[in-house]
C-alpha cells in the first residue's frame, strides 16, 4: 500500500516482489529483481503577474494543506514552510534540512489574531513592538501556545513568532488559515537562499515546490527579540537593531540568556550560514598588503573570491573581485547572493572585507563570524 505524506511517496510492503521503500527522499522500486529510483524534481512556480500569483497561491496552500513542504519567499530569505501545527510535517523540515533537533523554528502569521494563537501569553510590549516593526523582520519570542507542537521550538517553552512582509507569503497563510513553521530553505548551517534558484540548487531534490518571489529585499534573517523575560533580549541580531527597539523596549539585554542549553532562537550555533568554500574576514591598509595576506593563504588566487566594500583592489592576483555597497541594508541584501556566486564559481577561499563597526552593522558582523566558523 502507498501513501503520499509531507513531500515523499511512504510505501508499506516487502521489497521483494515489486514492493516499494523509501530512502532520502526517494522512492525505490524493484521490478524484476533491479532496483530503480525515481528522483524528487521540484517544480518552481512563477508569481511575477496577478494571475501567476493567484495560481502560486492556491498551489502552495494545497500543498500545505495536505501536509507537504513548501520554499516560500520572504522579504529576509526564502523558507522552507509547513503546517506549525502539524508535526509530522514540521518533522520532515527537519529531516529534509539535515537540521538539529535542538534549533527551534520561527513561526510565521499572517495577523495578529493568528499570532496571539500561537502563545500563552501576549504582553502591552508585545503589542507596540508588532505596531512598530509588523510586517517586517523582526520575531518575537513569546510563552509556546498549545497549538504550537513541541517539535516547532525543540521542546523548548518559548516560541519565535513573525509577521513577514513579503506579499506571497502573507496570501499563502490567510488562504491556509493557520501558521506556517518556516526556517531558511537550505541544508542545516548553509548559506541562506536570497533567490529560488539557490532554493533549487540546494533542495530541489528533496521538496516538491518552489515559488519564485523574487530577490529577498532584506537578504539576512530576522533579528530575534525575547520578551518572555525582563528586561527584553536580543538573541539574534538583524536589520531592525538595537537603537531601533529601545525606542519602544526602553531597555534592551543581548546574548542567549541564562540557560543558553535550551536555543530560543535558531541562528545561535557557533557554525551557521556558511559557505561551501572557506570564508574568511580579512582587512587590508592596500593592494600590496591584500597580496601578501592572499599569498600566507596558500590558495591559488584563481580560487580565492573577494567581497569587497571600501579598498577596492585592481586585480591582486584573484580569481574574482565583487563590489556591494558601504551601506548597511544593501550590503546585507547582497550578502548571501554573493558567497552562493563564490560557492558556484568554484572558490576554495572567500574573503569579505570586514565591515564597518556601529549597530547598523552588527547583524552583518554576526552572520560573517558564524559563516566563518
Amino acid at each position: 500500500m502507498l501513501t503520499r505524506r509531507s513531500g515523499a511517496v511512504l510505501a508499506l510492503g516487502r521489497n521483494a516482489g515489486g514492493g516499494f521503500f523509501v530512502c532520502a527522499g526517494r522512492v525505490y522500486g524493484q521490478i524484476g529483481g533491479v532496483a530503480k529510483m525515481q528522483a524528487i524534481q521540484a517544480e518552481v512556480v512563477p508569481s511575477h503577474t496577478p494571475a501567476l500569483f493567484r495560481v502560486a497561491v492556491r498551489r502552495a496552500a494545497e500543498m500545505l494543506r495536505a501536509g507537504e513542504l513548501v520554499a516560500l519567499p520572504t522579504e529576509t530569505v526564502y523558507g522552507l514552510a509547513a503546517n506549525a501545527g502539524d508535526a509530522a510535517a514540521v518533522a520532515r523540515i527537519f529531516e529534509v534540512k539535515g537540521r538539529p533537533a535542538h534549533n527551534p523554528i520561527i513561526v510565521h502569521v499572517a495577523s495578529l489574531e493568528m499570532a496571539k494563537r500561537c502563545v500563552a501569553d501576549w504582553p502591552v510590549l508585545a503589542d507596540r513592538l508588532a505596531a512598530a516593526f509588523w510586517p517586517g523582520p523582526l520575531t518575537l519570542v513569546l510563552p509556546r501556545g498549545k497549538e504550537i507542537p513541541g517539535i516547532v521550538t525543540a521542546g523548548g517553552a518559548t516560541v519565535g513568532i513573525r509577521w513577514p512582509s513579503h506579499p506571497l507569503i502573507q496570501a499563502v497563510i490567510q488562504e491556509c488559515g493557520f501558521p506556517l513553521a518556516a526556517p531558511s530553505a537550505n541544508p542545516a548551517n548553509r548559506l541562506s537562499p536570497t533567490m529560488a534558484e539557490h532554493v533549487r540548487k540546494h533542495l530541489g531534490g528533496k521538496i516538491r515546490l518552489i515559488i519564485d518571489g523574487g530577490r529577498a529585499q532584506v537578504g539576512i534573517e530576522s533579528t530575534v527579540l525575547d520578551i518572555s523575560t525582563s528586561p527584553p533580549r536580543v538573541l539574534r541580531p538583524g536589520l531592525v537593531h538595537e537603537q531601533a527597539l529601545l525606542a519602544v523596549t526602553r531597555k534592551l539585554a543581548t546574548g542567549a540568556g541564562p540557560n543558553p542549553e535550551i536555543l530560543r532562537s535558531p541562528g545561535l550555533l557557533p557554525r551557521h550560514y556558511s559557505p561551501q568554500a572557506k570564508l574568511e574576514i580579512w582587512a587590508w591598509r592596500d593592494e600590496e598588503d591584500l597580496r601578501a595576506r592572499r599569498a600566507r593563504s596558500g590558495v591559488r588566487g584563481s580560487r580565492v573570491h573577494l567581497v569587497a566594500h571600501t579598498r577596492i583592489p585592481a586585480g591582486a592576483g584573484l580569481g574574482r573581485v565583487s563590489v556591494i555597497p558601504r551601506e548597511a541594508a544593501a550590503f546585507a541584501r547582497a550578502l548571501y547572493a554573493e558567497l552562493h556566486e563564490g560557492d558556484a564559481a568554484g572558490a576554495e577561499l572567500i574573503v569579505v572585507e570586514a565591515p564597518p563597526e556601529g549597530p547598523e552593522w552588527r547583524a552583518i558582523a554576526d552572520r560573517l563570524r558564524r559563516a566563518a566558523g
